[in-house]
């Protein structure tokens, strides 16, 4: 390849780089400045005199005094400060739907992929096919069966929605991890004395821990990310999740920027420190289950 050509491709690179992560980048800097220095022209694209006064006010809730003078140029409204109670309803939500999402999926998807019985591939089809339909499309349904069940603003309902939702998928993406496992080790393990569930709990988790940690963070982050039922389902910061409070924080043309800045940066340090964690299991999952 020539040196142009490697310019051009490096130069390329750089540019879709920038595409993706400048709008995170400009919100880490905002998060760092006040209002008054975010409206300055020319924008300050490094902050001139960085604070960590936002953070200090979203999580103590307590201003500092910086805050009462000119400084903030706009109201702290209520929904950026509602972003910390917010973010543990999150996290709440979306912990239980990808723990409840790894023990169900698992017994289910074991069966499917070791043993014969009558119906199996019209169930699977069944399985996959439900994860086509849209959200929207049962919305209504939905909020009728959770209201009639007395659990309208409670994030139980939130994590029987969501699981409806993600165990479609995570069922057929460990029927498809679990082929990949020889079915040879577990017959030596059941020659041994070992039943079907506990060569499933000693020999096939364990060598599926790859397939697992890609199935819960698919569950994790469709349930801290999702919007419509958690609209649809919730009223009060009882229940209210991140997407919820960030949405209204954004149509409120009076919000604080710098606040609501700094609260999208919290609402997004747990997805990325759980890719980070997670990422080489997360990657051995995927390229074992689609590499077939």
């Amino acid at each position: 390849m020539s040196i142009r050509k490697r310019v051009l491709l490096h130069g390329a690179a750089v540019l879709l780089l920038f595409w993706f992560l400048g709008p995170i980048l400009w919100l880490v800097s905002a998060s760092f400045q006040l209002d008054n220095e975010l409206f300055s022209v020319p924008p300050h694209w490094i902050p001139h005199n960085p604070t960590l006064d936002n953070y200090t006010f979203l999580i103590t809730r307590e201003p500092p005094p910086v805050y009462q003078g000119a400084e903030m140029g706009r109201r702290a409204s209520g929904e950026a400060l509602s972003a910390i109670p917010a973010l543990q309803n999150s996290l709440v939500v979306a912990g239980s739907v990808m723990v409840l999402n790894l023990a169900l999926s698992a017994l289910a998807a074991y069966p499917f992929s070791r043993l014969r019985f009558a119906g199996k591939d019209f169930v699977l089809g069944f399985i996959v096919t439900s994860r086509l339909i849209p959200a929207i499309a049962v919305g209504i349904p939905f909020f009728a069966i959770v209201q009639r069940l007395g659990l309208l603003d409670t994030k139980l309902a939130l994590i029987l929605v969501y699981l409806a939702f993600t165990l479609p998928f995570t069922i057929w993406f460990l029927i498809k991890y679990f082929d990949f496992v020889p079915p040879e080790i577990e017959e030596a393990a059941m020659v041994d004395g070992c039943g079907r569930l506990q060569a499933l709990l000693r020999i096939v988790l364990p060598l599926s821990l790859p397939g697992l940690a890609a199935t819960g963070a698919f569950a994790f982050m469709l349930a801290y990310s999702e919007f419509l039922f958690a609209v649809l389902l919730t009223r009060t910061m009882a229940s209210k999740t991140v997407p919820v409070v960030l949405s209204a924080a954004a149509i409120n043309f009076d919000v604080s920027y710098a606040l609501a800045s700094t609260a999208v940066v919290i609402a997004i340090l747990p997805p990325i420190a759980l890719a980070l964690l997670f990422r080489n299991y997360v990657l051995r999952g995927l390229s074992t289950a689609f590499g077939q």
